[in-house]
């Protein structure tokens, strides 16, 4: 639940939205046919209040899921569009831990991968698991 707290959260709004929208809309209806003495009828208001919904969900709402659900999507999914672009450091940073940390280094990487959702479906940087440069033992600064 802790992790889909933002999905909990929106569907929780668009219930209450739509609830709204549709008890209010019922009162406009019964209104409007009062005032021209007529009975109101529950499938003419279904017709209409269906009608108005999905004219605002077309503007707004798909529009909307298309631009933050897409985009949310692309970047989930790891395509190079989206990427921050901080691969190149991200590896220098994976050599320093190899080479300081010798034989505990996959040990260490793969921590921090779990704990930083590096693993189960997340994105991951280009090239991850490979050694991005080639680290020999007894390697002196020149």
């Amino acid at each position: 639940m802790k992790r889909y707290a933002y999905g909990w959260i929106t569907l929780a709004f668009f219930l209450i939205s739509i609830f709204g929208h549709w008890t209010f809309g019922w009162f406009a209806f019964v209104d409007d046919a009062v005032s021209h003495g007529q009975v109101p009828e529950v499938s003419t208001f279904a017709l209409q209040i269906g009608r108005e919904t999905f004219e605002n969900w077309q503007s707004e709402f798909l529009q909307l899921l298309w631009q933050v659900g897409g985009l949310a999507y692309f970047l989930y999914a790891g395509s190079p569009s989206s990427k921050e672009n901080d691969d190149r450091m991200e590896a220098k940073i994976d050599t320093l831990i190899r080479l300081q940390a010798g034989t505990r280094a996959e040990d260490l990487l793969a921590e921090l991968d779990e704990r930083y959702l590096r693993h189960h479906g997340h994105a991951k940087p280009v090239a991850h698991g490979q050694l991005p440069v080639r680290i020999e033992r007894g390697y002196e600064a020149r």
